[in-house]
């Protein structure tokens, strides 16, 4: 339809040029157009009318096949000057903010389309487009925009999504829920929509609702989120159960996280199975746990030391081996205590340590033959 719709437009634009008392081959238009060379007809059309025209059709016949084509450089040219002749031209303008769109110049489109917005308040494509253009759910501008466009149009299914979404960052969630339900009876059948749903019904507590529309879209095929907000639809109904098989698929699918880990920690806890929760509950703790945390503290620890802050430097280093074995923090803990402290023996320990903590024999290679070396002359002092 699309295709077709473009090809009429475009056998349009040849029937006025060829209206014109410009000379222009009638075939040699159609085959460009057919074949798609928008490029080659831009270039075309520019040699016939002159790069210097102020004709307005010629401009944005011009502009419309160098968009087609792809170069929005050249596309921009012609549609500007199109745009200086008649400045209320909606085509024109949404030409102008698409292009800018494109090539990511946002505060440009976002004028284009401001002027659209003041020729026709009631656009709503203009509003959606515009709802676009504001990454942040929390811009009160997108909101502002996605409102209007729900508000003219409340069927369609990707205004209610991002409206919704909005919604709930701001804990609208009875706002989100009623957007989305409005679309959904439109269109029964878009998943999307009945997917976004399921985390705000769960929030709102309507957990049958969730289980029946949950059960309903797993039969689409899995979905990590429609398989964790039916487990915890079922895990808040006491049906814990059901509730561990599907957070099990999470870990099959290795989509678990901190949260799916804790409310699994939770069913097997209320299903009297201590050992299961005893095991998902360390589970939970190492996924809350980033594996870089050892090294954190090793930086910590290490700025500390350089600004002589000795105790506070230990302290770092020690709290970052509860995290993680880590022998830089073996090695720093020992010198520390060789060099600032003086304590021979933490050292001689700690040396011991950082060797039994297997570091890597080529990065580290010289702390290695130095910590060796350092454990022999301290064992011998030590007689």
């Amino acid at each position: 339809m699309k295709k077709l719709f473009s090809l009429l437009v475009l056998l349009s634009i040849a029937t006025v040029c060829l209206s014109q008392s410009l000379t222009f081959d009638k075939e040699k238009l159609f085959e460009l157009y057919q074949n798609q060379r928008y490029a080659e007809a831009g270039e075309y059309l520019k040699a016939g009318y002159g790069s210097e025209t102020t004709d307005l059709k010629a401009l944005t016949q011009i502009g419309y096949c160098f968009l087609m084509a792809g170069n929005n450089v050249e596309a921009e040219k012609y549609y500007t000057k199109a745009h200086t002749l008649q400045s209320n031209n909606l085509p024109i303008l949404f030409s102008l903010a698409s292009i800018n769109t494109k090539r990511g110049n946002t505060e440009k489109a976002k004028q284009y389309y401001g002027e659209i917005v003041k020729i026709d308040s009631n656009n709503f494509i203009v509003y959606k487009l515009l709802a676009n253009l504001y990454l942040a759910d929390k811009d009160s501008l997108k909101l502002v925009y996605l409102l209007k466009a729900n508000k003219l149009v409340p069927t369609d299914g990707d205004v209610a999504a991002d409206l919704a979404d909005v919604h709930s960052v701001y804990q609208k969630y009875d706002k989100a829920y009623e957007v989305l339900n409005v679309a959904i009876k439109a269109d029964p059948e878009n998943l999307a929509l009945q997917r976004a749903k399921l985390p705000i019904a769960n929030l709102l507590k309507k957990y049958e609702e969730v289980i029946i529309s949950g059960e309903s879209l797993l039969k689409d095929g899995k979905d990590a989120s429609v398989i964790k907000d039916l487990a915890k639809a079922y895990y808040y109904t006491k049906k814990y159960d059901k509730a561990v098989l599907l957070f099990s698929q999470l870990e099959e699918m290795l989509m678990q996280n901190e949260n799916t880990l804790y409310f699994t920690t939770l069913c097997y806890r209320n299903l009297k199975n201590f050992k299961m929760a005893t095991i998902y509950a360390k589970k939970t703790i190492d996924e809350a746990i980033s594996p870089n945390t050892s090294s954190y503290y090793a930086l910590l620890g290490l700025a500390y030391q350089e600004n002589e802050q000795f105790i506070l430097a230990e302290a770092a280093y020690k709290k970052g081996l509860q995290f993680k074995t880590n022998p830089n923090l073996y090695y720093r803990l020992a010198t520390l205590n060789d060099t600032k402290f003086k304590r021979s023996k933490s050292a001689l320990n700690y040396y011991q340590l950082y060797l039994k903590a297997k570091p890597d024999p080529k990065i580290d290679a010289e702390e290695i033959k130095f910590v060796q070396a350092r454990i022999e002359q301290m064992t011998i002092l030590a007689k």
